[in-house]
């Protein structure tokens, strides 16, 4: 009997204990197989082949490593070691059966082990301490290095994917790093922190810890590894120039090198961008970083450009931040002074002493402001005409104001002056026309034409806006302008600005006109004092007198006018449920002539109101309902006891406010039905209202009657404030109309209540499933009454028919006697004309 060795019996018993347990396919017949055995398992049994043949031994060769064999008389396949899957991933066997003559019986099979790696190696950086150098002022996000480590574990599993961290940073002045690392690469960058702060004359030197974990760094089983990163912080390349200037209108070839700028990354591409949007801009840079001006400019065009330079890599992606480039361009002297207008025209009085100020010759240049380029100087070259000297004007020179001499004007000896000034700037010169008119001065005073225009007697009645009177006065100064324009004023006798004066400047006539509405009550008569004066003062030494002055009465007339409310419109807030004969309110109205009023209204259509025609008090006459009109209008009426034609009406505006009385009522426009034979769970909606203001929200509660059929068949589930559901409680309902009598209540103050019988109609349904009802046809003969309506109907019509023609014969016949009777009398003439 074959005897089993150590290794051998303790596979036995392992196998025979599997088998114990259940295990599923671990035994079979011999045929290619494939396993996936983990690495680092140890001494184990894979798989136990059979054969149908008896007396047969198992072989296996191939990769067997000393790891894996096969016991020869039970066909176990086993390891007698740990796979390893870094030292070998794939072992390839062929297993083969024997008789005792050593002939193959089966086989050979392929066995194929596939080696299952498991996370039993530490991540390791490459390195055991790591150097980079960044730049001040990097763009955040852009690397300046990278660290890396290797995981002996399958790259194609979790154990061997890494995850880069920063664990520590020295020093770290801020509340954020300065530095960032991108977690699947180990790429190191500026922080938005960093980017900003990052300064070599702080700080030059820092140390990063970078951690690393396998298993993507998604357990707390992971290995971890560490490394010291130090990074140098050398100043930025990548600046700004100072701002650049450049002469305009430059005759060099261009373009022009004008500045230069550095990134801090190798190989990188410059490019010009501009956010002005201009049709051109005239700047370029190489890929030196070279800045060029691509043509002449011209300061007066443009005086300052601004625009950014901005680094890519080959990718496209942004390296630096852009730097904004500042240009100024310089001015030169290449604009002559230009004169403002082509003529400049002033005007001077006649009387302006010596040294007065005329006006300011106004010029420009375009060169730059408040240089030597655009500093004009004014002089004047000639005067015309030269009388009654050739010097009667001076310019200042440096400001361009014209003045008078020492020698006053005439406008008999001169009207007009024509001067030309020459402006000059250091290089060109331009020269400037002025016209100065010389005008009158208001020497000479208004004039009335009459010095008492008498009266006038109107009604009071007149209309605001008639004219009452024509004025007119005369001035001796120059004609169309302000020493000669006369303007109209009631002095004294109107205190009340009962009166307006309106002048026509064309001919300084004056309009006298009612500018407030006369009184007869207030003022019988109006004295009036009117002036004429003119908008220019008068020169010194002359002054108004009498001859300004006219005089002219107005006598009012007395009107019978109708009655006035002392108010213009009359309002009440009142409850719509307080009782009838209430006082509302009293209305008083007063006539300017003292007669006695009576009071009365107009447009009580609902006779809610009635009024007191002596006091104008106003009562309730019957009960208000705010529901049907919320607010109220009637006019009052007061008018003259002795004349009532004279009569005035002030509107009366009632706003009633709302008390609950009115009960909720069901408002739906559509039948309940359900459909026959119920299923359960139906429902229909059911819609109440309320007329009442909804001063609040308002809520509606619905129930059933206290009612032993209603409770049993049916119930009421609220959906909203207005809504609710009625559901029927079971499915044994017969096909018919069914009342449900139901309770609904509003949350008013009191509250009320209505009861109402709802109709639900039980009913075979359609196919659109709504209530279809079936007509019925009745298929019997006419009943003894119907039969003998139908028969008088018919003699009436024949009878009727019978008698039109009768009647239509004889007016025939009639027709045709009086003819024949006519046509007799005319032969009768005729003959007797003929005899």
């Amino acid at each position: 009997m074959f005897k089993l060795c150590g290794l051998q019996f303790l596979l036995a018993v392992q196998w025979a204990a599997c088998q114990n347990l259940g295990d599923l396919h671990l035994t079979g017949p011999l045929k290619d197989m494939n396993f996936s055995i983990p690495e680092g398992t140890g001494v184990r049994a894979i798989y136990q082949f059979t054969s149908e043949s008896p007396d047969v031994i198992f072989r296996a060769t191939g990769e067997k490593d000393g790891l894996i064999d096969i016991l020869p008389f039970t066909g176990i396949l086993y390891l007698n070691g740990s796979l390893d899957w870094e030292t070998k991933v794939v072992h390839n066997l062929q297993v083969e059966s024997l008789d005792t003559n050593g002939n193959v019986v089966e086989g050979p099979c392929a066995v194929t082990i596939y080696v299952e790696d498991i996370n039993d190696n530490p991540p390791k950086f490459e390195q055991t301490e790591y150097t980079g150098v960044v730049r001040q002022n990097s763009r955040a996000g852009k690397p300046f290095m990278r660290v890396h480590a290797n995981d002996k574990d399958d790259p194609t599993t979790p154990h061997a994917q890494l995850n880069y961290s920063i664990l520590h940073h020295f020093p770290n002045p801020y509340a954020e790093m300065l530095f960032q690392i991108n977690s699947l690469t180990g790429e190191i960058s500026p922080s938005r922190t960093g980017s900003y702060y990052l300064d070599p004359q702080k700080q030059d030197t820092f140390t990063l810890v970078v951690s690393v974990k396998d298993m993507a760094g998604m357990t707390e089983n992971a290995f971890k590894n560490s490394v010291d990163v130090i990074i140098t912080v050398k100043e930025s390349l990548w600046k700004a120039p100072p701002t650049i200037t450049i002469k305009e209108n430059s005759t060099q070839p261009h373009p022009v090198n004008i500045s230069q700028v550095h990134s801090n990354e190798p190989d990188v591409i410059y490019e010009v961008f501009e956010k002005e949007n201009l049709a051109k801009l005239p700047f370029s840079i190489d890929q030196n970083g070279s800045i060029y001006v691509t043509e002449p400019l011209d300061r007066e065009e443009k005086d300052a450009y601004s625009f950014f330079v901005i680094t890519k890599d080959k990718e496209g992606e942004l390296v630096d931040k852009p730097l904004k480039i500042n240009i100024v361009v310089e001015d030169i002297n290449d604009n002559p002074p230009v004169c403002q207008n082509a003529v400049t025209i002033l005007e001077v009085q006649e009387n302006e002493s010596g040294g007065s100020s005329i006006g300011t010759l106004s010029a420009t240049d375009m060169d730059q402001k408040d240089t030597l380029n655009s500093r004009l100087k004014f002089k004047i070259l000639s005067q015309d005409p030269a009388v009654p000297t050739s010097n009667l004007f001076f310019i200042q020179q440096d400001t361009g104001v014209l003045q008078l001499y020492g020698h006053s004007l005439n406008k008999r000896i001169a009207s007009n002056y024509s001067l030309k000034v020459q402006v000059t700037d250091e290089v060109f010169q331009t020269i400037c026309d002025v016209q100065i008119h010389v005008i009158d001065i208001n020497d000479q005073i208004p004039i009335f034409e009459k010095s008492d225009y008498h009266n006038v007697t109107v009604p009071e009645s007149l209309p605001v806006g008639t004219v009452l009177l024509e004025i007119q006065a005369t001035d001796g100064d120059e004609p169309a302008t302000g020493s000669s324009h006369i303007i109209y004023q009631v002095k004294e006798g109107d205190p009340n600005n009962m009166f307006i004066i309106e002048t026509d400047f064309e001919t300084n006539r004056g309009f006298l006109k009612i500018n407030k509405a006369l009184d007869f009550e207030t003022a019988e008569v109006h004295n009036l004092v009117i002036n004429a004066t003119n908008p220019e003062p008068l020169v010194s030494g002359v002054q108004y007198n009498s001859s300004s002055l006219t005089l002219f009465k107005v006598f009012v007339t007395n009107v019978d006018e109708p009655p006035a409310f002392h108010e213009e419109v009359y309002t009440a807030e009142l409850s719509e449920d307080i009782p009838v004969n209430t006082l509302v309110m009293t209305v008083e109205a007063h006539d300017p002539e003292g007669d006695a009023v009576r009071y009365s209204l107009e447009g009580d259509w609902r006779k809610w109101l009635r009024i007191d025609s002596t006091t104008g008090q106003i009562y309730t006459a019957s009960a208000l309902d705010r529901e049907q009109e919320q607010v109220y209008r009637v006019d009052v009426v007061a008018s003259e006891i002795n004349n009532a034609a004279q009569k005035f009406k002030a509107p009366l505006v009632l706003n009633l406010k709302d008390v609950n009385d009115n009960p909720p009522r069901l408002n739906m426009d559509y039948p309940l039905f359900f459909c026959y034979p119920l299923r359960g769970g139906e429902k229909a909606l059911i819609r109440a209202t309320d007329d009442d203001e909804q001063k609040f929200y308002s809520t509606i509660t619905f129930s059933l009657k206290d009612d032993i059929d209603a409770r049993n068949n049916w119930e009421i589930s609220k959906v909203n404030a207005t809504h609710a559901y009625l559901s029927p409680k079971h499915t044994n309902f017969e096909e018919k109309v069914y009342t449900v009598p139901l309770i609904i209540n509003d949350n008013g103050v009191p509250q009320l209540e209505r009861e109402v019988i709802l109709e639900v109609n039980i009913c075979t349904c359609s196919s659109e499933n709504s209530c279809f009802i079936q007509v019925e046809r009745e298929h019997s003969k006419p009943s003894t009454g119907q039969a003998i309506g139908i028969l008088l109907g018919v003699l009436i019509v024949i009878g009727a028919i019978i008698g039109g023609a009768f009647f239509h014969m004889k007016y025939k016949e009639k027709n045709k006697k009086k003819s024949q009777q006519k046509d007799a009398k005319d032969q009768s003439e005729c003959d007797k004309l003929n005899a």
